[in-house]
């Protein structure tokens, strides 16, 4: 069976574990030291002797955001050295064989035999000119290549691996620590597709204050196992960086907002900078409103997906009140992802007055004879609420929503605070599976992945929603986690 290595990126160290462990259960792909990642957080380096073939390793690369790319490992240097490298190399019968059963298939035009060399470095500030490349590779003659050399499209491309160790915060040592010499299999879609760069906010068409970054909205819905017709909800769905993340993957996507102006967005003139002509102006030169709804274009969610290509993905956007939620009863959900309001740039609301007088009175009011909030344009009061109590709705409607073996994830804020213990909301029905931090200033968020195991699972449970967990975020960011 071949030896494996993956190039991890050096970021968001505690999502790198359950994203490639999510792939590898989405894809039932057996990997069994995939805790050797946690072991040395500094090392981008995981080697795996378990993955079958190379379509194989494909198909986890094909999804992973938190890795590079994944190369067939022939041989390490362990001291660093191109001799130590070029001695293992002679006697690695595995690759010599790869090398003439290629040279025997080079005037095969079925077969792509063409190979390059590559250069990948770690650690260092190693930068090799033309010139000291090709005296490199020139040293790898002994292998014997006989195909051609194609620097576009190989069906080969070999890369050197240098790692170099850290000798102070600025500075690396001058040599390698490592030397791998390895097959380039497949580029991730991060590295191969540049997805990244598709899903730059400041790209996007539509976004907001709280549209949630590219990076990590990709690697949320790896960790929930977003796949092709999952039907996905995201209860605080905002502009929509989930959904847009989601349906990268192929998921057919729902979400609700208690604001109905994040969802519809804003109406602005088309084109942009047009200006507006004499009929929509007053005799004394301001501007007036023209009911020439053709010039004006609406901008929102959809606008997104149609910008990324996915139109037919996005099932529908309601505005409701995840509190008291409207989906019927029997519908069964896949994957549940959301980023619940913090209270920092949006407050946590729920429909409701802080006075139940007024509240009732409020409904009394009346509009061209019918009740008020029977209009279409009417904006019903609201109340604040706790994000304790929020989390623990969340977790009750996922544990009656969601389908066996389906996974909510949602993003909890923390202040990191060393006399201050973190609790972490449960219930009974749901296995938390991944609790990954994203460390700031003062602050952090959780990223919380549970499956919902069913009414027999029966596992530990909580109450947060009587203030233990202190988790009184907004007062705590404004007062500097004093």
């Amino acid at each position: 069976m071949p030896k494996y290595l993956i190039f991890l990126v050096q970021q968001h160290f505690s999502f790198r574990r359950p994203e490639l462990e999510s792939l590898c259960d989405l894809f039932n792909i057996k990997i069994s030291n995939l805790d050797d990642i946690d072991k040395n957080l500094e090392n981008p380096f995981f080697i795996v002797n378990d993955i079958p073939n190379d379509t194989v390793a494909r198909k986890l690369l094909s999804r992973s955001i938190l890795c590079k790319g994944i190369y067939e490992l022939y041989e390490c240097a362990e001291d660093g050295s191109y001799d130590t490298l070029h001695k293992q190399l002679s006697n690695n019968k595995t690759l010599h064989l790869q090398i003439q059963n290629n040279n025997e298939n080079k005037d095969n035009s079925s077969v792509n035999t063409d190979f390059k060399f590559d250069f990948e470095f770690f650690g260092g500030n190693r930068k090799y000119s033309a010139k000291q490349k090709i005296e490199i590779i020139n040293t790898f003659q002994h292998l014997d290549i006989k195909t051609n050399i194609n620097l576009k499209t190989p069906g080969t491309t070999y890369t050197l691996i240098e790692h170099y160790l850290p000798l102070t915060g600025q500075t690396s040592s001058p040599t390698p620590h490592k030397v791998y010499f390895t097959r380039l299999v497949s580029l991730s879609r991060r590295t191969g597709q540049n997805v990244l760069d598709k899903y730059d906010l400041a790209k996007r068409p539509f976004r907001g204050t709280t549209s949630f970054e590219a990076e990590l909205s990709l690697v949320t819905c790896n960790i929930a196992q977003i796949n092709h017709g999952k039907l996905l909800y995201d209860p605080f769905v905002g502009t929509g960086s989930f959904l847009c993340a989601a349906a990268e993957f192929g998921a057919l996507c729902f979400g609700s907002d208690i604001d109905g102006r994040m969802i519809r967005g804003h109406t602005h003139r088309t084109p942009s900078n047009a200006k507006p002509n004499s009929s929509e102006r007053s005799l004394n030169g301001k501007t007036k409103k023209s009911n020439d709804t053709s010039k004006y274009q609406t901008n929102g969610i959809k606008t997104n997906f149609l910008y990324y290509g996915y139109p037919d993905q996005l099932l529908d956007v309601v505005t409701m009140d995840f509190t008291h939620n409207s989906l019927r009863n029997s519908l069964k959900l896949d994957t549940i992802i959301c980023d619940p309001p913090y209270g920092i740039r949006e407050g946590i609301k729920v429909l409701g007055a802080k006075d139940p007088a007024k509240h009732e009175r409020i409904q009394t009011v009346l509009r061209n004879g019918q009740p008020a909030y029977l209009h279409r344009d009417y904006i019903p009061t609201k109340k604040p609420y706790s994000l304790d109590l929020l989390l623990q709705d969340i977790l009750e409607f996922a544990s009656q929503r969601l389908d066996l073996g389906g996974r909510l994830c949602f993003w909890m804020p923390v202040a990191n605070s060393n006399d201050i213990e973190t609790v972490v909301p449960l219930h009974s029905n749901l296995e938390l599976k991944y609790s990954c931090v994203q460390e700031f200033n003062k602050w952090s968020r959780r990223l919380l992945c549970y499956v919902n195991r069913g009414e027999s699972y029966n596992g530990p449970t909580n109450d947060i929603s009587d203030g233990s967990a202190r988790n009184e975020f907004r007062k705590d960011y404004f007062n500097g986690f004093n």
